[in-house]
């Protein structure tokens, strides 16, 4: 299916990708007066948006926790791992279609183009985060060595996410109306996700549970409001769904790769 050869195209084609990577980081600032500063300026004003609400105005609290900041800290690691998935998962859908000139234009690996929202995301997301960090040092909350923890879950939830998006991104290709199918799934995903609310009645936590994101966003509930490691064993069900995923993934680009540039 996936041969050791197409990562040895994949390689060779690295200098297409990181130069995709950068010019698509480039041109949201094309126009903007004050460039990539925005994407600074936007995460840092939800940070404050959310502290000011959450720790000064409405003031919620967390089981166990006495600091004005434990609510908001709890709300945004939720919101910038689910922003992460859902990145993810949109430009995966969508990366297919919305290249189709390339892939009619130049012969190169099709592969390089998931890698390339991978890459995208992630780079989007290591800023915000980097962000969010100095408010939580800034605010003396950081969760000290125990912040490593956050590496598997998120191998995890990239792992998934990429998995559903190159499949449902094969799809697409065939059936257009898949990018808005998940542009709608993602807004009742993300009420079904405990990014919001702290608890709910047992009875819906067993069928909320259900969600393979419910394990990762507990994981980084634990790492930044609680200090303490996740527990590992709730990984396995969301990771063995990203194994299940990366393999049809993979599988159905394989299997219609040849037929994707024909459709386009």
């Amino acid at each position: 299916m996936i041969s050791w050869g197409m990562f040895k195209d994949v390689w060779a084609f690295r200098g297409f990708i990181f130069s995709s990577v950068k010019r698509e980081f480039l041109s949201r600032f094309v126009n903007a007066r004050l460039g990539a500063l925005w994407l600074i300026i936007q995460p840092l004003a939800m940070i404050l948006i959310y502290t000011l609400i959450f720790a000064e105005i409405m003031k919620p609290s967390l089981p166990g926790k006495s600091s004005k900041f434990a609510y908001s800290i709890y709300l945004c690691s939720g919101l910038l791992v689910w922003t992460l998935f859902s990145d993810l998962l949109s430009r995966s859908v969508s990366i297919f279609v919305h290249n189709s000139y390339l892939l009619k234009k130049i012969h190169f690996p099709k592969l390089c183009l998931p890698i390339v929202a991978i890459l995208s995301s992630l780079l989007d997301f290591t800023i915000v985060m980097g962000i969010f960090m100095l408010f939580l040092i800034a605010t003396e909350n950081f969760p000290g060595l125990v912040i490593v923890g956050m590496i598997p879950p998120l191998v995890v939830l990239v792992a998934f996410a990429i998995g559903i998006g190159i499949f449902l991104g094969v799809i697409n290709v065939f059936y257009r109306d898949m990018e808005k199918t998940v542009a709608i799934v993602l807004q009742f995903w993300f009420w079904l996700t405990p990014i919001v609310y702290v608890s709910l009645p047992e009875s819906a936590n067993i069928f909320l549970k259900l969600n393979p994101l419910w394990p990762i966003i507990d994981a980084m509930h634990l790492i930044f409001v609680q200090s303490t490691l996740p527990k590992w064993h709730t990984l396995l069900y969301p990771a063995t769904l990203s194994i299940i995923t990366m393999f049809l993934g993979m599988f159905s680009f394989w299997k219609l790769q040849g037929e994707i540039v024909d459709e386009l």
